[in-house]
């Protein structure tokens, strides 16, 4: 007997998807046929890359690839196991024990993403009869971890010191642990989190703080140290959050705090217990990393100076760059806002056509009406590179109506 035709129940994701290619803020992914680097190629076609996190050049620096090698030699290409049963190698230890050196605290746990480390920090040391008082533009990992906390969550406007006091205070009388969490450097607008008086406010109340450094790691600081360093809260913060994905240059995410949270994260933080460890040349990588952060500070002077440049003339050509609708940028991050989602989308890819990468973003990653081309800086790009996609950007700016 013929069987019925099945009817397709996840017809309701075409339909979706088809919302937003009518939107015009549908996107397909590009494909990097090369290194990740200043000029490389996407969709074979040769461009200047202003969309990295890439802030030092460290996807290919030859001592990171050397340590990768060197490792992969000598341990082979994977650990075979999550950290708790047969998969922490004696690489790892050392990666984690540089790390907590390097940012000043007792001890350090290597997560596979940022993203995994503020998910499952957030989420292992709270429970539903607790607190969260956090930043509204934090970020995604950041929300999912709270979410996934069961914890209630108060949320304050950006970077709105008092408001967060408020949040606080308003719960000061209830039972269960209250958490303070911001980003050192918010992702989207490049503006950096007010941290000492988010730390006096959770000292006030008792509060732990948290704050997440993916963006500043590398970036701010002494020698990339982060926000921490940069505003000299050393032992003022309880959880330091921070990532390997970025401008150390290859994969993962790290906390860092006392020794007995890392021992607690150890035996609570799911995606540690349940994710196989990152492959010896990954962990080996990171900690050439922290060496090349330490001993070629001309780096991170090379990446602030094309920064100051960038943020310069972008502004002398009359783009929005963040200050009138949205956070001024104060790092690498330099947005371009464009405020509509299917102008921000068809801008991103008339200057891909002209040789300029800047990825176009739009709502639910932005708010509505804020979409933007965000663009970053590397301490790679040389100035004719720089000047070169400021020509191309006036030109697109200027034809589509963007700049006057």
């Amino acid at each position: 007997m013929p069987t019925a035709a099945r009817t397709n129940p996840l017809v309701f994701l075409t339909d979706q998807l088809d919302e937003l290619k009518a939107k015009g803020t549908h996107f397909r992914l590009r494909v990097l046929d090369d290194e990740q680097a200043p000029v490389c190629t996407f969709d074979g076609k040769k461009v200047i890359n202003l969309a990295s996190n890439n802030y030092l050049g460290l996807t290919t620096h030859p001592k990171l690839r050397e340590a990768a090698l060197e490792a992969t030699r000598k341990y082979g290409v994977g650990s075979g196991a999550v950290r708790t049963i047969a998969g922490t190698m004696k690489i790892h230890m050392e990666l984690e024990e540089k790390i907590a050196r390097f940012k000043n605290v007792e001890a350090c746990v290597v997560f596979q993403s940022g993203f995994t480390a503020n998910a499952g920090t957030v989420s292992a040391i709270l429970g539903k009869e607790d607190f969260i008082i956090s930043d509204e533009l934090n970020h995604a990992s950041i929300i999912d971890g709270c979410r996934l906390s069961r914890a209630k969550i108060l949320v304050f406007r950006h970077k709105d010191v008092a408001h967060a006091e408020e949040q606080l205070a308003s719960v000061k009388s209830q039972p269960g642990k209250k958490l303070l969490i911001s980003d050192g450097v918010f992702s989207m607008d490049g503006d950096i989190g007010p941290l000492p008086g988010l730390c006096e406010v959770a000292e006030k109340y008792g509060a732990i703080m948290m704050v997440d450094d993916a963006h500043s790691s590398g970036v701010l600081g002494c020698n990339g140290r982060g926000t921490i360093d940069h505003f000299g809260m050393h032992g003022r913060v309880d959880i330091q959050v921070g990532t390997l994905s970025k401008a150390i240059g290859a994969l993962g995410g790290y906390v860092c705090g006392t020794r007995d949270l890392i021992d607690y994260l150890y035996h609570r933080a799911r995606p540690f217990l349940f994710s196989t460890s990152h492959p010896p040349s990954v962990a080996a990588t990171c900690i050439a990393a922290f060496d090349v952060l330490e001993n070629e500070p001309q780096l991170m002077e090379q990446l602030w100076a094309n920064t100051r440049f960038w943020k310069k003339e972008l502004g002398l050509l009359g783009f929005d760059i963040g200050g009138k609708t949205t956070p001024a940028s104060e790092t690498p991050i330099t947005p371009i806002i464009i405020g509509e989602g299917r102008l921000t989308m068809e801008f991103s890819r008339e200057l891909f056509k002209e040789g300029v990468l800047g990825t176009g973003i739009a709502f639910p990653t932005v708010p509505e009406g804020k979409a933007r081309v965000r663009t970053i800086m590397t301490a790679t790009h040389t100035k004719q590179e720089l000047q070169q996609a400021l020509v191309v950007l006036e030109r697109v700016g200027k034809r589509m109506g963007i700049l006057v």
